[in-house]
């Protein structure tokens, strides 16, 4: 039900997507064409990527590629010009460059969100705005995680501050995606093959993982529920990266890998959760994901009330409290994944420690 009726939401609509040669927003992309919008735009400054997907997308003829950076709000001004839709997933990422690069992070993350919303707020026809969050914007211990908090909170300031507009300004908050640039399982994937050891940076680190379907079915999920201000999170499972690391050795290498453990990197958290204290009070859950009620109460602002959701009873929203994946299931869920598996046999894990 919530694909036909995300169907009939985007079906003949110009929708624009930042960050859209990204590993999320490519796969945003590539699933909206299977609703038949009327246009995409893909905004990004990485002129490689946009080449590369104009290559792949080659036979569809609704896609227009803009180069823009959205720290510049007159460009993305530009770029909102009778948009209907806006899919915000440019972001920076990375927590370790994060804490070295904090201008940069913040000028993207933060300033660049806000010109994106005041952009909407400017263009008539934006009737929904769709941020990419982050489990690390959860009570965060780096500039990335501090960042996307804040663009959390503007997206929400955004929904009650437009007056008589009604436009809908709503996040959903992903955990670790398997198997994009950057993450952690290719990254194992290219060490294997090299014969060099697997570093995990602590041995109790967990984090939570979703597949890029569990990320694009949350997406569709709050463009069909959205009422505005509101954060959606996916139930997710937490996985232990050492276990993580033992498992992707016995499934891609074909040589004894050894699995050591060094220093925790800068910026970085040995758990992640998805909620902090302060949204238990007004969030919700369905069986499959959490709904973040906004915090601020505003004279006037309509009540929330979501089908089939219920008052917030489960406390599996913290990686080292909830149930962790046994290795037999994190094999499973690097299948439903589709994260490639070689054809070279197996082989034995060799795990030492090594200090800090």
């Amino acid at each position: 039900m919530t694909n036909e009726k995300f169907g009939e939401l985007i079906k003949d609509k110009r929708i624009l997507v930042t960050g859209g040669t990204g590993s999320i927003g490519r796969i945003i992309v590539k699933n909206l064409l299977k609703y038949q919008p009327r246009v995409i735009r893909i905004l990004s400054r990485d002129t490689t990527k946009q080449i590369a997907l104009q290559e792949e997308l080659a036979d569809s003829i609704n896609i227009r590629y803009i180069l823009g950076d959205i720290r510049d709000s007159e460009r993305i001004l530009m770029a909102c010009e009778d948009i209907d839709i806006i899919f915000h997933a440019a972001a920076f990422k990375y927590v370790p460059q994060g804490e070295y690069n904090p201008f940069e992070t913040v000028q993207t993350n933060v300033i660049g969100t806000q010109n994106l919303i005041t952009a909407a707020l400017k263009t008539p026809s934006v009737s929904r705005f769709i941020m990419i969050s982050t489990d690390k914007a959860v009570q965060p211990s780096s500039t990335m995680g501090a960042s996307k908090l804040l663009a959390e909170r503007l997206v929400c300031a955004a929904q009650y501050v437009q007056g008589s507009k009604s436009k809908v300004f709503t996040t959903v908050r992903f955990g670790n995606v398997l198997g994009t640039a950057g993450s952690v399982v290719p990254f194992f994937i290219k060490r294997i093959r090299q014969g060099d050891p697997l570093v995990v940076t602590h041995p109790d680190m967990t984090r939570f993982f979703m597949t890029i379907n569990d990320a694009v079915q949350l997406v569709f999920a709050a463009v069909v529920h959205a009422q505005g201000g509101e954060i959606f999170v996916l139930k997710m499972p937490a996985v232990a990266i050492k276990d993580l690391a033992e498992v992707c050795v016995e499934r891609y290498g074909d040589k004894p890998v050894p699995v050591t453990y060094g220093a925790i990197r800068a910026g970085e958290n040995i758990t992640e959760a998805l909620l902090n204290p302060a949204e238990i009070p007004n969030a919700l859950e369905t069986d499959t994901h959490f709904i973040i009620a906004p915090s601020v109460n505003v004279p006037g602002f309509p009540a929330y009330h979501y089908p089939g959701a219920r008052p917030l009873q489960s406390q599996a929203y913290h990686s080292d409290t909830v149930r962790r994946l046994s290795k037999e299931e994190i094999a499973a869920l690097l299948n439903r994944a589709e994260i490639p598996f070689p054809s070279v046999g197996t082989a034995s894990v060799s795990a030492s420690y090594s200090q800090p």
